[in-house]
């Protein structure tokens, strides 16, 4: 251990990539320093925890970390943070919605495949939404698409909701898996204008605490959806498959009334 603290010889940040790679496994002799291959091979787990903390000792301490210092911000933030700008009360709240569609996605999939008696369509449906949202991703980043995001989240949002109409007839389970990538296409363009419009839209200083409030809308109309689906479960599958339906509505109605406020 008497390596770790020759700082001449090994940088602070090469040595805790040499340790996240003896963790893995990974033989890092073409990654990190031979003092600290050495240093880190052979160790059990409790050593290499003990050899993980004094690495992150090092950094924490090295010169750069000494010397950095948090930008000063002298304006008063309101206690309210970004949830007083009307156009980012109105994106959050259109994202709950777009959260309750994805929280139904697992319910709908189950139901599917118990009536169908198709096992692995519980775990095929919400697959084929992520294959759709990748390659709708591809295609929206490939592209400078003309007009504000603001308007990219309205196109977006009536794909996503027109997407989930397919489903409603409770298909066979090769079209609801083709029906589930149908409203994936359009969930990461929505999400990436999302973003950038949280971006615009954010007050100085406060851009990371409106895109948590982004996320935990998000995450709070997952949990909806989930359990909303899995009460309307229990009267047929045409309310389960309009759970996302109207959770993708709803967000689309909320973009398109207030775009407005989107784009100031």
């Amino acid at each position: 251990m008497d390596r770790l603290h020759k700082r001449d010889q090994v940088s602070a940040v090469e040595l805790v990539e040499a340790v996240d790679m003896w963790a893995l496994g990974v033989q890092p002799e073409s990654k990190a320093p031979q003092p600290a291959a050495d240093a880190g091979h052979g160790l059990g787990p409790q050593d290499q925890s003990t050899f993980g903390k004094e690495a992150f000792g090092l950094v924490v301490t090295s010169r750069p970390s000494r010397a950095w210092t948090p930008a000063e911000f002298t304006e008063a933030v309101h206690w309210t943070g970004p949830l007083r700008v009307p156009g980012l009360r109105v994106l959050f709240a259109a994202l709950i919605g777009t959260g309750v569609a994805l929280g139904a996605v697992n319910v709908l999939a189950l139901s599917a495949a118990e009536r169908h008696h198709a096992g692995w369509l519980a775990g095929v449906m919400p697959a084929a939404l992520s294959l759709g949202s990748m390659l709708g991703g591809l295609a929206y980043g490939r592209h400078a698409w003309p007009g504000a995001p603001s308007r990219h989240l309205v196109a977006a949002s009536i794909g996503f909701a027109a997407g989930w109409l397919p489903l409603l007839p409770d298909p066979a389970p090769a079209v609801a898996v083709l029906g589930a990538v149908l409203p994936g296409t359009f969930l990461a363009p929505l999400l990436t204008a999302a973003f950038l419009t949280v971006d615009r839209l954010a007050p100085e200083g406060e851009s990371t605490e409106a895109f948590a409030w982004l996320i935990a809308c998000i995450g709070v109309g997952q949990a909806a959806g989930t359990a909303l689906a899995a009460l309307a479960d229990t009267t047929g599958p045409l309310l389960v498959a309009a759970v996302p339906l109207a959770g993708a509505a709803f967000a689309l109605w909320l973009l398109r009334r207030f775009n407005g406020l989107l784009s100031s």
